[in-house]
């Protein structure tokens, strides 16, 4: 077998342009690009008859995060919480988690202030404007 490498982190989005300006104006992304793919390999590839999709690719220090609006859109149904299998989230590292969330807009739905675990890890989750969750957190 092949040595695998980590490329990216995918999200599916409903709207492109609101995610990029998360990603980027919220947590302070760099957008590295945006492309759009299509034609009956992709569609066949993603297993989405007729799909297309539009995509942003934005650096997280290293990780590459990966937004994708497709078409069709898919059926919206409730996110899983981080306890349910098939539940997913990523994370990012911040120097001082307070300052981070006071900084934050008020209308980003968070899970809690933050908090110290038991293994001195400081965490906070927080949601995009999909639900996805997003652990930031402070070593």
């Amino acid at each position: 077998m092949q040595d695998l490498t980590a490329h990216h982190v995918g999200l599916t989005v409903s709207d492109l342009d609101r995610a990029v300006a998360f990603y980027r104006d919220t947590l302070g992304l760099e957008l590295l690009s945006r492309f759009s793919v299509g034609g009956d390999e992709f569609a066949s590839g993603v297993g989405i008859p007729g799909a297309s999709a539009d995509f942003a690719h934005l650096d997280a220090d290293g990780a590459r995060v990966e937004l994708v609006e497709y078409e069709p859109k898919g059926d919206e149904s409730a996110h899983a919480r981080l306890n349910q299998p098939g539940a997913s989230h990523f994370g990012l590292e911040v120097e001082d988690l307070d300052a981070f969330y006071a900084d934050l807009p008020a209308d980003v739905p968070t899970i809690s202030e933050p908090r110290t675990t038991e293994s001195g890890t400081r965490i906070c989750f927080l949601q995009d404007p999909d639900g996805h969750l997003v652990e930031v957190l402070e070593l």
